[in-house]
């Protein structure tokens, strides 16, 4: 076994890429429950969740039922927090601790008057409509209901949550388009008398091959049928290698561009709507939701074992994934695609870092949410006042992460994006509001801003930390935590079962991302049915059973 800190290159190439990921939400400054603690006080992040008191009231009883459990994130301590690692459940504040803070916002307030540069940018914000006095808001009302929208009998198997999503018109159109592609491109390039126009049932057994790939993770689709260490000889039978090459080969779910088309997706789009019908008519997400970019970078430790020359073949992702996922059970309800076409200024590399661009791609992720009083939680690069209050016309509700360098600012008093002079103590903090909106400057080991019109200045949460306790923050600061964190824990768990099978083309890899979702989204149904409680499978355990049903093997009985 490899000694601890050994392992040369490879081992460091893939320890240095497992903190690239971690840090894929740094710029949230959200929970690092899922990572671990990084040092006293978990190294600053402002957002760690779990207090000493609350250790002691563990229970390890159903422990890997709650670990798996994307609803269930855990029941609150009396302090308002969760036992160990596991995390909040979002929702608001206790009733009890909302009560007895609605008094106001003083015991986080700032200490010491301001000097003469800060009474000049004051007045300034005050002739931009922004004011220290503060008042009540009243959260907005949600009066649809969440979860699933039809009741799944008993003996609903794993294929029948995921046709939800991808029925059996889906598969047949694809059976179709590859038929059709194969015909023509052999017309073009010369007959292939190897051919035969692949069946319903040859098209599910190729999703099921894909598919397995999420659960082994083995470094390419065709290990299954090797000598090696991924080979998987139980399903290798019910289709020979040469015939999945074929379908792999000619696979297509839009053979052809018609001359009205446009759109660089066009060979799914067919299917990312139909998808989208899926998600809007299985499941009701609950008020709160967030905006940002699912993990689906590849394995680090997949790819440190790549030699060089492989390393060079793959080529980088052309596109970026952005989903708004409810965030009480992980449930995506919506992907938007954003595609890098050439260098020009509408490409991936704009979209990193022009705001404007995010903020496209959040009006086309809330384009179904108008009128429904959704709460939207946004990391930096989405939060702007302009986008905010033009959600709010249109009655969604947005509760954001500011940063001076990756958020549009434009509207916001330069008071509040330049730090305090005065020394500041943990807990401290300044808002500032304008009509419902209101601005905060939270001070934890470093001056955090969020912007929000969702909840309430003059209401207070609390952020707990193992080390120091409770420390007191606005509400809209204490939901952001909640909320986030638990995404990151989703996304950390879920994204271990995405596709392992990379393509070279861009359709094909959005393609397998978008079934990888919906796989996780029909484990997510399955677990809020009544069938969990017979079967009561794990993430791991209704992907094998999927890929069974995908192949027609047997049934077989679940493993406890």
């Amino acid at each position: 076994m490899m000694a601890e800190g050994g392992g040369g290159p490879a081992r460091r190439k893939a320890l240095s890429l497992l903190e690239a990921a971690r840090s894929r939400y740094e710029s949230l400054q959200i929970s690092d429950d899922v990572f671990g603690e990084s040092g006293q006080d978990s190294s600053g992040n402002p957002f760690y969740s779990t207090s000493a008191d609350s250790r002691s009231a563990a229970s390890s009883q159903d422990e890997e039922d709650e670990e798996d459990a994307p609803g269930r994130p855990g029941v609150p301590s009396p302090r308002g927090r969760t036992a160990r690692r596991r995390l909040p459940r979002p929702a608001a504040a206790p009733a009890e601790r909302r009560q007895r803070q609605r008094q106001g916002h003083g015991q986080g307030q700032g200490c010491g008057g301001p000097g003469p540069a800060e009474e000049e940018e004051e007045e300034e914000a005050e002739k931009g409509g922004w004011t220290r006095s503060l008042r009540d808001v009243p959260p907005p009302h949600f009066k649809d209901g969440s979860g699933p929208t039809r009741k799944m009998p008993l003996t609903a198997s794993a294929m029948d949550f995921f046709q939800l999503f991808v029925p059996d018109n889906v598969l047949k159109n694809m059976v179709v388009q590859t038929n059709m592609y194969a015909k023509k491109y052999q017309e073009r390039f010369g007959s292939d008398d190897a051919w035969i126009d692949v069946t319903l049932t040859e098209m599910k057994a190729f999703l099921g091959y894909m598919i397995s790939t999420s659960i082994h993770h083995c470094e390419s689709v065709l290990s299954i049928w090797s000598s090696g260490f991924y080979s998987n000889k139980s399903i290798a039978l019910i289709m020979t290698q040469s015939r999945f090459e074929k379908i792999l080969k000619y696979f297509h779910v839009v053979a052809f561009r018609s001359s009205q088309t446009t759109h660089s997706l066009y060979k799914i789009q067919p299917f990312l709507d139909s998808l989208q019908n899926g998600f809007d008519s299985a499941f009701k997400p609950s008020q709160a939701q967030v905006l940002h970019e699912p993990l689906i970078d590849e394995d680090p430790v997949f790819i440190a074992t790549c030699t060089e020359r492989e390393l060079r073949k793959r080529k980088k992702r052309k596109f970026s994934l952005w989903v708004r996922q409810c965030s009480s059970t992980g449930f995506i309800c919506q992907i938007y695609v954003h595609l890098k076409e050439g260098s020009g200024s509408d490409g991936l590399d704009a979209l990193k870092n022009k705001p404007q661009l995010h903020s496209m791609v959040a009006k086309s992720l809330c384009q179904n949410a108008s009128g429904k009083n959704y709460i939207i939680f946004t990391g930096p690069s989405i939060t702007s006042l302009n986008l905010f209050e033009e959600f709010e016309k249109q009655e969604i509700y947005c509760c954001g992460l500011l940063s001076t360098r990756k958020s549009d600012c434009t509207g916001l008093p330069p008071s509040m994006l330049n730090n305090s002079a005065t020394p500041q103590s943990r807990g401290q903090y300044r808002i500032r509001m304008k009509g419902n909106m209101s601005l905060i400057c939270w001070y934890n080991k470093g001056h955090f801003r969020f912007l929000t019109n969702a909840y309430s200045p003059v209401q207070q949460g609390v952020i707990i930390k193992r080390k120091s306790g409770e420390i007191p923050c606005p509400l809209a600061v204490e939901a952001f935590a909640a909320h986030l964190s638990y995404i990151c824990k989703y996304d950390d768990k879920y994204s271990k079962y995405f596709i392992s099978h990379k393509p070279n083309k861009t359709w094909q890899q959005v393609f397998w991302f978008a079934i990888s979702i919906a796989i996780n989204n029909a484990y997510i149904l399955y677990k809020m049915s009544e069938a969990y409680h017979v079967t009561r499978y794990s993430r791991a355990q209704f992907g094998e059973r999927l890929v069974k049903e995908l192949l027609g093997l047997e049934d077989t009985s679940p493993t406890h």
